[in-house]
């Protein structure tokens, strides 16, 4: 394997690597999405790879829930890492961030990370399922992931995220926020 992720073919990505959508609504957005990047950094071998700041209308939230950031991030998950065990640290990442229990679905938050795709897995539990089951439905997480893996084929689908990402018809308006968070 080499020794850093940026020098690898897109199309390998998923034997290896974890997929993580990242966006925040409340607070300071950018400054939350760079300081999570750092915290995932901590679960990776090598530097994480990570997309710009992009800037998002809310999708599925409460009326009048705030603009998001979003971004995502690649890494080679820690020896014996699992898709649960990483599920359970990601939420931890959110907790230290301000992260509450749920009262209304989608509402804003400060941090919100999703796991979309652990290596190569295909998996379903009670508590998560990979590759996450919406992902090629949102310019959110296909924009982001087009600039860190566009020519992979993610677990489950036949297309390249660059392809995905031409073909979705959506509403949702994003912008780039700033590159390379």
């Amino acid at each position: 394997m080499s020794t850093d992720i940026h020098d690898e073919q897109d199309e390998n990505i998923p034997e290896h690597l974890c997929l993580i959508s990242l966006g925040s609504n409340l607070g300071d957005s950018a400054d939350n999405i760079k300081r999570a990047f750092r915290a995932l950094q901590i679960h990776s071998h090598l530097p994480i790879r990570k997309s710009s700041l992009w800037q998002s209308t809310p999708v599925d939230c409460p009326p009048d829930s705030p603009d998001f950031i979003n971004a995502a991030a690649a890494f080679v998950p820690l020896e014996n890492e699992t898709p649960e065990s990483l599920l359970l640290k990601l939420q931890q990442i959110e907790i230290q961030f301000g992260r509450q229990p749920k009262t209304v679905l989608n509402e804003p938050r400060a941090l919100d990370l999703d796991l979309i795709t652990f290596k190569n897995e295909i998996h379903t539990s009670e508590s998560l399922t990979l590759p996450h089951p919406r992902f090629h439905q949102r310019r959110f997480v296909l924009e982001p992931l087009m600039e860190i893996t566009p020519h992979a084929i993610l677990p489950g689908q036949t297309q390249t995220v660059a392809k995905l990402l031409a073909a979705l018809d959506t509403d949702e308006a994003l912008t780039l926020h700033s590159a390379h968070g």
